[in-house]
């Protein structure tokens, strides 16, 4: 079964060619139609289908285009022609902690995130105790957030998103938060929601973690697929193209 249809997507930006140190500067050079754009394609023509249970990697050099393509899967941004379609709850972690208050508590903001994320507060309420104890902050949950280290703020971010078993995953480059203990958690609670079937679609700069958690593997080059399929074949093909 289906659950992410990618189609023909492409993301395209304009970026100004004009050094402008401040928005009086920027204003008057729009006034005057001074301003010079330049079209870039962050990613161009990108189609691809995940089946449900699959754990697909997303690999590429920096500027590839990869977390442009999670953020247009998770619906926070709008490709510039193309669709996405997919079936089931996702739950995305990209920037952790993008959903959080600073002047809220911890406890209140695991019921903000998570209704940010579309959990029900009485589903909440029942999974509370399970995001803090794994968290391992629970002398600080009724902390302001401004008060945590960025540390700790990875740590509950990843334990509420880890926490509310999601049908779809979009992880970009998080599963090395906190200390070796926490890291150790994560992933096997990332495993844990592999093996109980959840879709996960990740990005990662590690070809290690690719090659151990991954079944599928999608490379991208300059916004476009370069090469997609089984993980072992990809990741090779990968790394000898990085060797030369």
């Amino acid at each position: 079964m289906v659950v992410i249809s990618v189609n023909n997507v492409s993301v395209k930006y304009r970026l100004t060619r004009d050094h402008i140190d401040n928005i009086k500067e920027y204003i008057i050079a729009v006034l005057k139609k001074k301003i010079q754009y330049e079209e870039f394609w962050a990613l161009k023509n990108v189609s691809f289908t995940i089946k449900k249970g699959d754990v697909v990697g997303i690999i590429g050099r920096n500027g590839a285009g990869k977390s442009t393509l999670l953020k247009v899967v998770s619906e926070i941004m709008k490709p510039s022609c193309g669709t996405v379609e997919h079936t089931g709850t996702i739950v995305p972690m990209l920037e952790l902690g993008a959903g959080f208050d600073m002047e809220l508590t911890g406890r209140e903001n695991i019921f903000l995130n998570g209704a940010i994320l579309g959990y029900s507060k009485t589903y909440l309420e029942a999974r509370f105790q399970d995001i803090v104890d794994f968290s391992g902050l629970e002398r600080f949950i009724d902390m302001p957030l401004r008060n945590y280290s960025s540390g700790m703020l990875a740590r509950l971010a990843f334990s509420v998103a880890a926490m509310v078993e999601p049908e779809i995953l979009i992880v970009d480059e998080i599963l090395s938060v906190g200390d070796g203990d926490f890291q150790k958690k994560s992933h096997a609670r990332m495993m844990e929601l592999m093996s109980g079937g959840t879709t996960v679609l990740l990005v990662s700069h590690s070809i290690t973690q690719i090659r151990e958690i991954c079944n599928h593997v999608i490379w991208l080059d300059h916004g476009t697929v370069h090469m997609a399929g089984e993980t072992t074949q990809v990741c090779d093909a990968y790394e000898r193209e990085l060797s030369i």
